[in-house]
């Protein structure tokens, strides 16, 4: 497993060998939610060239949790949190035709989170 380049699994709160036993736990429940993530964010090529892309998933859906907070008002606005929205959502909302497909990957996403979250303080 690597975690380089995965800022938001890449901090003190996360300790490598707790993050690879949680996801191993939390893969083995949601193997069909990181799938429909990883097709979304990743194309085929990369997806198959890339040995980390559940951490990959992972680190997105911490990302979508963390901008829940500012949307939800329970984090202050940063300035940075304007483009970090409409990143996540313009690559949750690439080639759908419907919010509810676009709501549909944000839950996905923010549970993946909490779930790994969870699981996580749970193995401490």
């Amino acid at each position: 497993m690597s975690i380089v380049g995965m800022y938001m699994l890449n901090t003190p709160e996360f300790k490598e060998e707790k993050i690879q036993q949680a996801l191993e736990m939390l893969y083995a429940d949601r193997k069909n939610e990181f799938r429909e993530l990883s097709q979304v964010l990743l194309n085929e090529k990369a997806l198959k060239a890339m040995n980390n892309w559940r951490e990959f998933v992972l680190n997105f859906s911490l990302d979508v949790e963390e901008a829940f907070k500012s949307w939800s008002g329970k984090n202050p606005l940063l300035k940075s949190s304007p483009q970090k929205a409409l990143t996540i959502l313009r690559q949750l909302g690439h080639g759908k035709t419907s919010m509810n497909q676009l709501a549909h990957l944000l839950n996905i996403s923010y549970n993946l989170s909490v779930e790994f979250k969870e699981i996580y303080r749970r193995l401490k």
